[in-house]
C-alpha cells in the first residue's frame, strides 16, 4: 500500500479535479506513476506534469535514448516503479534487452551504439559524480548537440524528481509483478 495512495474521485477539490483531466486528457492518458501522490499539491502536480510531456514525449531525442537516460536514473535511484514502467518503454523504442538487462544488474552494457555509450557514460558520470568530464560532455555535445545535452540534463534531474517521489510514497507494483531491481 502506498503512503500516498490515489484519493478518491468523490474527495478531489476542483483544483485537484483540473490536473487528473489535464493529465488525462494529455499523452499519459492516465493518471498513475508520482501523480497521485503529487495531487497533494495540484499546482505542484500540473506543473511536474507539464514538464514531464515535454521531456518525455518532446524532446529531440528518439524514444531509445530518453528512456535509457530514464532507466540509468532509475537504477541510480532503485526506483522500482520507475524501472518497471521504463523498461517496457525502453524495448518498445528500440533499446536491446542486453542493455537495458546489464542496467538493471547495475552493470556497464557491452555492445551499445556510440549514441548509446554516450547518453549512458553522460548519465552515469552525472549521478555518480555530480558532474560529467570534459569528454563526456564533448561527445554527448558532439552528437545531440547543446540542446540535445541540456535535453538529457533535464531528463535525468526530473527522474530524479520522479523516482524521489514513487519511492518515498511507495507507490507499488501492480499487482503479481516481480520487484525489477535487485540489491
Amino acid at each position: 500500500m502506498s503512503r500516498l495512495p490515489p484519493l478518491p474521485d468523490d474527495k478531489l477539490t476542483d483544483a485537484q479535479r483540473k490536473v487528473v483531466e489535464a493529465i488525462k486528457s494529455g499523452p499519459r492518458g492516465r493518471v498513475g506513476g508520482p501523480f497521485p501522490a503529487l495531487l497533494r499539491n495540484p499546482d505542484l502536480a500540473g506543473r511536474v506534469a507539464h514538464l514531464g510531456e515535454l521531456l518525455r514525449f518532446g524532446t529531440s531525442l528518439p524514444p531509445r535514448l530518453s528512456e535509457l537516460a530514464i532507466l540509468v536514473t532509475a537504477r541510480t535511484w532503485k526506483a522500482q516503479y520507475e524501472w518497471y514502467a521504463h523498461a517496457k518503454l525502453a524495448r518498445q523504442g528500440g533499446l536491446s534487452d542486453a542493455i537495458i538487462e546489464a542496467i538493471g544488474r547495475n552493470e556497464k552494457p557491452t555492445g551499445m551504439q556510440p549514441d548509446e555509450a554516450a547518453v549512458y557514460n553522460l548519465c552515469t558520470e552525472l549521478h555518480r559524480t555530480h558532474g560529467v568530464s570534459d569528454q563526456a560532455y564533448a561527445t554527448a555535445r558532439d552528437l545531440f548537440g547543446e540542446a540535445g545535452v541540456v535535453e538529457l540534463l533535464a531528463i535525468s534531474g526530473y527522474y530524479v524528481l520522479v523516482s524521489m517521489v514513487l519511492n518515498v510514497a511507495q507507490v507499488p507494483l501492480p499487482e503479481g509483478e516481480p520487484v525489477p531491481l535487485a540489491d
